[in-house]
């Protein structure tokens, strides 16, 4: 399986959320995408649809192909406290994601092309692994020879301050530090993975 490149409005409309940011089809069409419109002849999903539905959603949320998102939840089980908590963190703890939080990239998928394109250091070292992942104390650079990238200035001039407590940003050196893995309050996707863990129990 390959990743997703398809219409992302389509993607929106199935989990009735605009998982990819802002987006006007939602608004204009808030039920799922289909030939037969908003029709209340959908039948009732099952216990086992509903939870494949949220680690859909988790999946395209993050843009996380199935080996990665099997093996990260291996992990999260494997430590201390609560599976699905400690998953969303490790997610949370990829560098496109990190990259993206930072607002260096408008869209996950940007910053994936950042670092897939080497335009991102970590801790002084060239990594250009999307999956790469990162450890509190951890520094997310651009690099010197991409500071000047109209995509990454356009990006920083719309960042807000401090969004994220979890994250420090130098806006004159473009960098940031990964202070320690967010609590799960303050992550702000909307994923209930308490369903993704039942899932998986199965």
């Amino acid at each position: 399986m390959a990743r997703y490149t398809g219409p992302k409005s389509k993607i929106a409309r199935k989990f009735r959320e605009p998982i990819f940011g802002p987006d006007k089809a939602l608004e204009k069409k808030n039920y799922p995408p289909g030939q037969h419109g908003p029709s209340k002849r959908r039948g009732k999903q099952s216990e086992y649809a509903i939870q494949l539905l949220e680690k859909q959603k988790a999946k395209y949320t993050y843009g996380v192909l199935e080996r990665q998102f099997s093996n990260l939840f291996v992990k999260a089980a494997a430590k201390q406290g609560i599976t699905g908590e400690n998953f969303l963190k490790l997610l949370e703890a990829r560098l496109d994601n990190i990259v993206y939080r930072l607002g260096i990239a408008p869209t996950r998928a940007a910053a994936r092309q950042l670092v897939s394109h080497k335009h991102i250091t970590v801790n002084g070292s060239l990594v250009n692994i999307p999956s790469y992942s990162i450890r509190p104390g951890d520094v997310v650079e651009v690099r010197e020879q991409s500071k000047t990238l109209e995509a990454i200035a356009n990006s920083v001039a719309g960042r807000k301050i401090n969004k994220f407590s979890w994250l420090e940003w130098d806006a004159n050196a473009l960098k940031g530090t990964f202070v320690n893995y967010p609590e799960r309050a303050d992550i702000p996707e909307n994923i209930k993975e308490n369903l993704i863990v039942e899932l998986y129990s199965k």
